[in-house]
C-alpha cells in the first residue's frame, strides 16, 4: 500500500484537484484517491463512500469490497502503479488499504461533455442528424446502437507517452480484410509520440504521405461510420475528437454523400454525375481558359473573340495574372468566411464577393469573363468539399503549365493528375478501387446508386479477409 501511495502522491504532487479520502475500519484504514473534476462526486458519495462506512466491520480484504459492498457496475483490480495512476487520471477511484495488499478501482467518470448534436461539416437533407462528440464511449455507443452484432469487434490502444490517449479500432470480424487490420496495427505500433490530441496525428501515419489526396477517409456521422464498417472498412476513433477515420478510403468515395442513401436513387445518381463534372470543372476550367485565350484563339468563335477583346481592352495585366489574382482574392474571402463567427462569416463571403468582383472590373484589374471563370470554378469546388485541397493544388499546377505552353501544358497537367491518382494506394489497396483494378474488394455502389437491398448484401468478398 505504501508503495502505491507514495508513487501516486509523488507523480501527482502539487495537483490541488487530487482528492484523498480516508475511511476507518476495524482492521485499519481504507484510502480513496481520485481527481475531483473528472469524477461524479454524488456517485462516489452514495455508492462508494457510504457503503464502505456502513459496512466497515465486514471489510477484511478487497474481494469482500468488490463482491458485497460497492454498488459500482465496473470494478477491477489494478495491475501496477502506472495502471493505478492511469485510472485516477481517467476519472476512476482507486481504493487501497494498509491491511491488505491488493488495489482496486471503480469507474466513476463524470466529467462535462458536449451533447449529441447535428454535425456542421456533413449536413443532410434527409437522414439521421446525430454526430459524434468528443467522448470515446459516447461515439462507440452510437455505432453499437446501429450494429447489434457480436461480430463487431473493438480493440483499444493507449497512445501518447504523456497524454495516454485511448484509441479504438472498430470492424466486423468476418468482413474486414486481414491485410488492412495488419497494416493499421503495424503503423500504429510504430508511432512514438508524447501526446495524441486528434485523429490527424494517426491519419498522417496511415495515409500515403506523397500526395495531396486523402487516402484515409474521415466522418463526423455515426451512420456513415456504421455503413463503412458493414462494407468491410476499419473505423479508428480517438478519445477527445468527434472525427472518425475510415480505412481504406478510395477516390470514388469523395463523390458519395451521406444523404445519397436516404433520397431517390435516380436523383442521387444524377447528383453524383454532377459532382464528378464539378470536380473536372473546378480543376480544369481556369487552365483551359488560359490556354485557349493565350495560345489558341482559333478554338473560340469569332463573335466571342471580339467580345473578349473588348472586355479586356482596359485591363493592363496578362490574363494569367488576372486569374491568379482573382483566385487569391477568393481564397482570402473563403478563409475570412470560415474563421469569422458563422452569421458574420456568411455575410462577409456573399457581400465581399459581390463588391470585390464588381470593384475589380470597374478598376480595370480584371475582365468580366475572368471573374465568371473563377466564380464557376470556385462554386464547382463546393460540390466536393473533401477534395478542396487537391482541387486547389492541381488547378494551380494545370493553370501554370497552360500559361507556359498552352494546350500541351494543359494536357500534361491533366495526365500528371490522373497518374498521381492511379499510382496511389490506401492500406495496400489501389486508390482507384474498384475502377480498373483486379482487387476482390467489390463495391456495388459506384456511379449509379443501386437498390439498397442489393447494396446491403455481400458488399465484401469474404475470401479477401484472409
Amino acid at each position: 500500500m505504501n508503495d502505491y501511495w507514495n508513487y501516486i502522491n509523488d507523480k501527482l504532487n502539487n495537483n490541488s484537484d487530487l482528492k484523498r479520502r480516508e475511511i476507518k475500519c476495524n482492521r485499519g484504514t481504507i484510502y480513496l484517491l481520485f481527481i475531483d473534476d473528472m469524477c461524479d462526486s454524488k456517485f462516489i458519495s452514495q455508492y462508494i463512500i457510504a457503503p464502505l462506512i456502513k459496512n466497515s466491520r465486514l471489510i477484511t480484504d478487497s474481494e469482500i469490497i468488490k463482491k458485497r459492498i460497492l454498488y459500482s457496475n465496473s470494478i477491477g483490480d489494478v495491475t501496477s502503479r502506472d495502471d493505478a495512476l492511469l485510472h485516477i487520471l481517467s476519472g476512476d477511484v482507486v481504493i487501497l488499504s494498509d491491511f491488505y495488499d491488493s488495489v482496486i478501482f471503480c469507474d466513476t467518470k463524470g466529467f462535462n461533455r458536449r451533447s449529441i448534436s447535428t454535425p456542421s461539416t456533413e449536413t443532410v437533407i434527409k437522414g439521421p442528424r446525430e454526430g459524434f462528440n468528443e467522448v470515446l464511449l459516447d461515439n462507440i455507443s452510437l455505432i453499437r446502437r446501429r450494429i447489434k452484432s457480436p461480430q463487431l469487434k473493438i480493440e483499444y490502444k493507449i497512445m501518447g507517452k504523456i497524454s495516454n490517449t485511448t484509441v479504438a479500432l472498430l470492424y466486423i470480424q468476418d468482413l474486414a480484410p486481414q491485410k488492412v487490420l495488419k497494416y493499421i496495427n503495424d503503423k500504429l505500433g510504430k508511432i512514438d509520440i508524447d501526446f495524441l490530441l486528434d485523429t490527424n496525428y494517426l491519419e498522417e501515419q496511415l495515409k500515403n504521405p506523397k500526395t495531396i489526396f486523402d487516402t484515409i477517409g474521415y466522418t463526423e456521422k455515426p451512420d456513415i461510420a456504421a455503413s463503412k464498417i458493414l462494407q468491410g472498412h476499419v473505423i479508428v476513433l480517438v478519445d477527445g475528437t468527434p472525427f472518425a477515420l475510415s480505412a481504406p478510403h478510395f477516390f470514388i468515395e469523395n463523390f458519395q454523400m451521406a444523404d445519397d442513401y436516404y433520397l431517390n436513387s435516380y436523383y442521387t445518381s444524377i447528383l453524383r454525375i454532377l459532382r464528378i463534372a464539378a470536380f473536372g470543372i473546378s480543376v480544369l476550367l481556369p487552365g483551359l481558359y488560359i490556354a485557349i485565350t493565350t495560345y489558341h484563339f482559333s478554338f473560340i468563335p469569332l463573335i466571342f473573340v471580339f467580345r473578349l477583346s473588348s472586355s479586356r481592352a482596359d485591363v493592363p495585366i496578362p490574363t494569367v495574372i488576372e486569374v491568379y489574382l482573382m483566385s487569391f482574392f477568393f481564397q482570402l474571402l473563403r478563409e475570412a468566411g470560415i474563421r469569422l463567427p458563422q452569421p458574420l462569416g456568411q455575410s462577409m463571403s456573399i457581400v465581399g464577393a459581390l463588391i470585390l468582383g464588381q470593384s475589380a472590373v470597374s478598376a480595370g484589374l480584371t475582365s468580366q469573363t475572368t471573374v465568371i471563370i473563377v466564380a464557376i470554378s470556385a462554386i464547382s469546388s463546393f460540390l466536393t468539399p473533401k477534395l478542396y485541397g487537391p482541387i486547389l493544388v492541381w488547378s494551380y499546377i494545370i493553370l501554370f503549365l497552360s500559361s507556359l505552353i498552352g494546350m500541351l501544358g494543359f494536357f500534361m497537367g491533366l495526365f500528371m493528375m490522373i497518374s498521381d491518382i492511379a499510382s496511389l494506394d490506401s492500406c495496400r489497396y489501389p486508390y482507384i478501387t474498384p475502377v480498373l483494378t483486379k482487387e476482390k474488394l467489390s463495391y456495388k455502389d459506384i456511379l449509379y446508386r443501386k437498390k439498397l437491398t442489393n447494396i446491403s448484401k455481400n458488399n465484401l468478398n469474404r475470401n479477401d479477409t484472409k
